[in-house]
Formats: structure tokens, sequence, C-alpha cells
């Protein structure tokens, strides 16, 4: 594994009830003469100052994939690395578990690890030549029903060219990092991480187009709705936004990428994939 420059100054953030984790991940830091410039909950509002105004060389974020998905959004345009702990039962992009971050911190001060780069989409809500909202999203827009439990009408175009229609409960866009969260629970393809296309899957196809569809690298994504049913869009799990009928979805690659700290080599994607399929840790309802 080739060197990376030596992190000397770190952000710390965590989820609800991994403050002592934190704390104890921070102690380590400092009493190996590195920097914490702030260590707090993925909930303030002041990280992103932080990020954006400092000379932050890593972003250490305690939590799940969730927490993951949080520091991406705070990290991207400011080039900053994440790595991330588990402190979950799934965090299938964490790297480090909460029992072994120890073994692996000195190799991080040492900057023995590789950087692995992880593309984002671009998400934009338009109202005819009037762009409304835009989002960049590390694993999926999802443009999908509302309330009321039926099929809604759909339309996607690939490069302002009809590619399907779809009668369905949604459509998935994805990139490769979400193509093992919702995509996979749709029945899309697995992706390895290091691509940049994109892939769609249409969610309970009713007589519609029911297979997932890869894009070409540099594709462009539009999402149109025909039904006055009630059609809402949601991007990386956020907060339904609803569509109106005269309004449409754009996708597209982000010129920013998300960049994780990875210690294991690039075909631990797939052992740790194996892992999780064998020991489905999303049934737990403990």
């Amino acid at each position: 594994m080739s060197a990376s420059k030596p992190p000397k100054c770190f952000v710390i953030a965590f989820k609800e009830g991994a403050e002592a984790e934190a704390e104890a991940v921070a102690s380590f830091l400092r009493e190996n003469d590195a920097r914490v410039l702030i260590s707090c909950s993925l909930q303030e509002k002041k990280l992103e100052g932080c990020i954006t105004s400092e000379q932050v060389d890593a972003f250490i974020a305690l939590g799940g994939d969730g927490s993951m998905l949080s520091a991406s959004q705070l990290c991207a345009k400011a080039q900053v690395p994440i790595l991330g702990i588990n402190m979950g039962s799934f965090g299938f992009l964490m790297e480090l578990q909460k029992n072994s971050w120890q073994k692996y911190f000195p190799r991080l001060l040492n900057g023995d690890y590789r950087r692995e780069e992880r593309m984002l989409l671009l998400a934009q809500q338009w109202q005819g030549n009037t762009l409304k909202q835009s989002w960049e999203v590390v694993n999926e827009v999802v443009v999908c029903r509302g309330r009321e439990v039926k099929p809604i009408h759909l339309y996607a175009s690939v490069n302002g060219y009809a590619m399907s229609s779809y009668v369905a409960d949604g459509l998935i866009v994805a990139t490769p990092t979400g193509s093992t969260a919702y995509a996979l629970a749709a029945g899309g393809a697995i992706m390895p991480p290091e691509l940049r296309n994109m892939l769609i899957v249409p969610v309970a196809p009713h007589l519609s187009l029911d297979r997932a569809i890869i894009l070409s690298e540099g594709s462009t994504v539009t999402i149109s709705t025909g039904n006055h049913s009630e059609v809402v869009l949601s991007a990386d799990g956020h907060e339904a936004i609803p569509l109106e009928k005269d309004e449409y979805v754009k996708v597209e690659s982000s010129p920013n990428n998300v960049s994780f700290i990875r210690f294991h080599d690039p075909g631990y994607f797939y052992r740790n994939l194996n892992r999780y399929i064998e020991q489905n840790p999303s049934a737990n309802f403990k």
C-alpha cells in the first residue's frame, strides 16, 4: 500500500451514544501529538465552518452508514478524507470497528493508508427553466409515490433521449456506493465502488421494464411524472419533498468526489459484502 500524507489535524464527529468512544479517539490522537480541532455531535452546525475554514487533514466519523452519509455531505467540497468507525450493527461504509480502531491508528498517523475516491450525484429539482433545489448525493435519489398506496407513472430520459416509461412504486438512481443500499433491496446490480456509472432501478414495476440499467459514465438522467397522484423526491433518505406535475428531476455526476480512508485492500469490498449478506445485520430487531 502506497503511503499517503500523514494527517496532523483532525475533526471528530459522532452520533448520539458514541460520546465516550469519541473522547477515547481524541485522547489517543492528542497523546500522539496530533491536533483535534473539534470533537462534537454530527448535528453541530459549526462542523461545516470548521472543515471549510481550517486545514483539516482527516474527518473521523463514529456511528453507522447514516453518519458516513452526513460526513460525506460535509467533507466532499473541502476534499477532506473520512475515516468511519462503526458503532452500530451494520456500518457497511465504515472501515473500522469500535473494538479495533486502536490497532489501525498508528498506521493512520504514519500515512499508511489509501484514499478511496467515490463519485457523488448532483440531483436537481426543476420547474420549467427554474432550478428550485439541488443536492449532492452519496447513495441514491428516489422518485416515488407518496401517501397513496398505488403505482405512479414516471418517464425517464437519458442525455435528452427518451429511455423508458414506468408504472411502479418509484424509481431509484444510485451511485456505485448506493448500489449496495436501497437499489440492492429493489433488485439492482452490485457495482464496484470505484466506478463512475449510474444505476437505475424501478421499485415494484407493474407491467413495465423490470430490469436495472447501468448507464455509461457522464450520463444525465431526467425523471418526470405524468399522473395526478402524489409523487415525492428523496435524496439519500432525507425528508421527502413533493413534486408538482410540471416539475422534473435531473440527475448527473457531481464535480465533487467523497474520499474514504482505507486500510484494507480493494478486494475487501467483496469480502465485507459477503460477510454482511451471510450475517444480515439489518434483520436484527433487538
